[in-house]
C-alpha cells in the first residue's frame, strides 16, 4: 500500500487533493476501482476515466482533476517515464522464497553472496560465484565458473552455460539460455554453401560431404542492467566471447550468434535473429523479426523497422526498413512504385495494343 504522496515523491511529479489517500494496485481507467490508481496520462482518456470508480489517478499536466470526480491526483510530465516508475513502484515480484531450497543442488565450490537465495530444483555449478541478492529461481541452472554480478533475477528454468560472465542486475525471463554452443560446422572440401556465397548464383559441381562440428572455445559476456526475455538464446564464441553491452534489452525468442558483440543500451525486439560475428554500435534498436546476415556491421543508433532483412553494413544513424533492408524513405518510395506496378503493366499493354495498330 502507498500514498499519492509517496508515489509521487518517489516520480518526483506535483500532486493535488488528498495525498493521504492509499493505492495498493494500478489499473486503466475504464477498470479503475476504490484502492486502485487509474492511468490516464493522455487526455483521450478521460472518457474512459469516467467509466471507471477509481478515486486517484495519474494525469497528463493541467487536467481538471476535480471535474472527473477524483479524490486526488498526480500530473505526469512524461507519462511513458512515469509508468516505469510507477510499475516499479508496485510491483508486487515473484516471491522468490529465502534461503537454498533443500532440493537444489549447490556445488560447494560454489561462492554465494549475502541475500542470495535458490529455488526448487535449481542447480549451480562448481566454482560459480553469485553476487550478493540474486535470486536463482525454479529449475535454473548455472554452470562451471560462471560469475553472476549482484542483484541478478533469474526467474525458472534459466540457463547460464559454463564460463559465463554477467554483471549486476541482471534479470532473465523464464527460459533464456545463455552459453550454448555456437552453431558452426564446416566440410573437408568446399562446401556448396561457400560455392554459392562466392559466385552469388549455381554452386556448380560439389560432392556431398558431412558436416564436422568446430567447438566453442569461447563464452558469453554480459555487462551490467541487461534484460533478456523468454526464451533468448545467446551462443558462446568460437574464439572470443559473444558480448552483450550494458543496458541492452533483448525480448523474447531473439537470437544471438557465436562471436556477436552487441553494444550498450541496445532495444532487440521479439524474434530478432542475429547471425555470427555481427558487430552492433550502441543505441541501437532492431524491431520484431529483424534478420541480420552474418560478419556485417551495425553502427551506433541504428533503428531498424519490423521484419527487416539485413545483408550488408549499416551506417550509424541510419533508419531502415525493408527486405534487403534500405533508407525508410527509399524503401517507401520501392512500395510505392510497387503497388503502381498492375496499373503500369495495364497501360503498358494498351501502348503496345496502339502501336501495333
Amino acid at each position: 500500500m502507498f500514498t499519492v504522496r509517496e508515489i509521487a515523491e518517489a516520480l518526483g511529479a506535483e500532486a493535488a487533493g488528498d495525498l493521504d489517500l492509499t493505492v495498493s494496485g494500478a489499473a486503466e481507467p475504464q477498470d479503475g476501482a476504490s484502492g486502485l490508481l487509474a492511468m490516464a496520462m493522455d487526455p483521450k482518456y478521460a472518457d474512459k476515466l469516467a467509466e471507471g470508480n477509481s478515486e486517484a489517478a495519474i494525469l497528463w499536466e493541467g487536467a481538471d482533476w476535480q471535474a472527473m470526480g477524483l479524490k486526488a491526483a498526480i500530473f505526469a510530465a512524461r507519462p511513458r517515464m512515469a509508468m516505469a516508475g510507477i510499475t516499479a513502484q508496485l510491483d508486487p515480484g515473484q516471491h522468490f522464497g529465502a534461503g537454498i531450497h533443500p532440493s537444489a543442488v549447490v556445488d560447494p565450490t560454489a561462492e554465494l553472496g549475502d541475500g542470495v537465495s535458490v529455488g526448487p530444483l535449481a542447480v549451480i555449478g562448481p566454482r560459480a560465484k553469485i553476487g550478493t541478492s540474486c535470486h536463482i529461481g525454479p529449475q535454473c541452472f548455472v554452470g562451471a565458473d560462471v560469475t553472476l554480478g549482484a542483484n541478478a533475477q533469474l526467474r525458472e528454468a534459466v540457463t547460464i552455460g559454463a564460463r559465463a560472465s554477467i554483471g549486476t542486475n541482471f534479470r532473465a525471463q523464464p527460459g533464456a539460455r545463455v552459453g550454448g554452443d555456437g552453431f558452426s560446422f564446416v566440410t573437408p572440401e568446399v562446401s556448396g554453401v561457400e560455392k554459392a556465397r562466392e559466385t552469388l548464383g549455381d554452386q556448380g559441381d560439389v560432392k556431398a560431404q558431412a558436416w564436422e562440428r568446430i567447438h566453442s572455445l569461447g563464452a558469453v559476456t554480459i555487462g551490467d542492467n541487461v534484460e533478456l526475455g523468454a526464451n533468448v538464446t545467446i551462443d558462446n564464441g568460437t574464439i572470443r566471447d559473444t558480448v552483450i553491452g550494458d543496458g541492452s534489452k533483448l525480448d523474447n525468442q531473439v537470437h544471438i550468434g557465436h562471436n556477436t558483440r552487441v553494444g550498450r543500451d541496445c532495444l532487440l525486439c521479439g524474434q530478432a535473429g542475429i547471425s555470427g560475428s555481427v558487430e552492433i554500435g550502441n543505441n541501437v534498436v532492431l524491431g520484431g523479426k529483424v534478420g541480420v546476415s552474418d560478419n556485417v556491421f551495425i553502427g551506433d543508433g541504428v533503428i531498424a523497422g519490423g521484419s527487416s532483412i539485413i545483408l550488408s553494413n549499416v551506417p550509424a544513424g541510419r533508419v531502415i526498413l525493408g527486405y534487403p533492408a534500405v533508407k525508410m524513405e527509399t524503401h517507401t518510395e520501392m512500395y510505392k512504385a510497387q503497388r503502381r506496378l498492375p496499373r503500369l503493366m495495364r497501360d503498358i499493354d494498351a501502348l503496345k495494343k496502339a502501336v501495333f495498330k
